[in-house]
């Protein structure tokens, strides 16, 4: 029995578990893939007060160690489901069963899929959704980045570092990342931006080895010979399996203002809940507000 389980290895869920076990209670940290989250897979953050710059990857191994020096306890698992019975949870994994006073959800959103056909045939043979974790296997060749907003840039700025040439694809005519990175990419030299260009098709039969996108606008078509696609559309929830306890908006989990869902000692945290501005600092914010709260609720029961 714990005093707070976590779910999820995220920023918004290691803030969370800090503070909880800083609290005093005993804390489970669940995680069922990366530590850290989106922000691991981030070649450079420039947005956290007080740090210049650090890489995700290091920013999430310093707060892991951080929360482990604490005495926080960790599983590697999927949590299947969550339910509450005489005011304790159970959080069902595809490994265990685990047993709750407060839960904190704090699972983020998984990356959002273009949709077109073949697309899930050729991921990991050329499609990917994390350049961090794939973009070495394309050094010097030419690859494809399919997005226009600051992760997507980010993508593009690491990938000219060792590919021969990337091509940024956009479906509308202007990037919405920051004018920063805007600009850097503007200014690398082997990164070129095509504008109101929408994709129809991979081509390729074991691994890929073209794209074929039309234009928005003259319908024209245009063909990429490219070893790798890598798609930085944006994220979705994936929160269903908690439905029976919290109300959903379009996938992400209704909170207040103090992290609380309609459940008594059930709490969301980060980009899985239902919020305007998603940071690392606000699912800082979040993971801390979540945890004196289930702290409060604790002192309080």
């Amino acid at each position: 029995m714990f005093d707070v389980v976590v779910i999820g290895a995220g920023v918004a869920g290691m803030t969370a578990a800090l503070n909880a076990r800083r609290g005093g209670k005993t804390v489970l940290l669940i995680e069922q893939e990366t530590i850290g989250g989106q922000i691991a897979v981030s070649p450079r953050v420039e947005n956290i007060p007080s740090i210049k710059e650090i890489s995700g990857e290091q920013y999430s191994s310093m707060l892991f160690e951080q929360i482990s020096d604490l005495g926080v306890d960790f599983e590697l698992e999927k949590v299947l489901s969550i339910n509450k019975e005489d005011n304790i949870f159970k959080i069902t994994t595809d490994y265990n069963v685990h047993e709750a006073k407060t839960v904190i959800i704090a699972c983020g959103v998984k990356p959002r899929h273009i949709g077109v056909e073949r697309e899930e045939e050729l991921i990991g043979k050329g499609v990917s959704y994390c350049a961090v974790c794939d973009g070495a296997f394309f050094k010097g060749e030419d690859v494809a980045l399919i997005g226009d907003a600051n992760t997507a840039l980010q993508y593009a700025l690491q990938l000219s570092s060792y590919c021969n040439h990337v091509y940024i694809c956009a479906l509308f005519d202007h990037l919405f990342a920051d004018d920063i990175l805007c600009q850097r990419v503007k200014n690398t030299e082997n990164i070129s931006i095509d504008y109101e260009i929408e994709l129809k098709q991979f081509i390729g039969e074991d691994s890929l080895t073209g794209l074929i996108f039309e234009n928005t606008k003259t319908h024209e078509i245009k063909k990429y010979d490219v070893k790798a696609a890598f798609i930085a559309i944006g994220q979705i929830p994936d929160n269903d399996r908690y439905a029976n306890l919290v109300e959903l908006d379009r996938g992400y989990i209704v909170t207040n203002e103090l992290m609380e869902t309609k459940t008594e000692g059930l709490y969301a945290a980060g980009d899985c809940r239902k919020k305007t501005f998603r940071q690392v600092v606000t699912a800082e914010n979040d993971g801390m507000i979540a945890a004196l709260r289930a702290i409060n609720y604790l002192n309080s029961h």
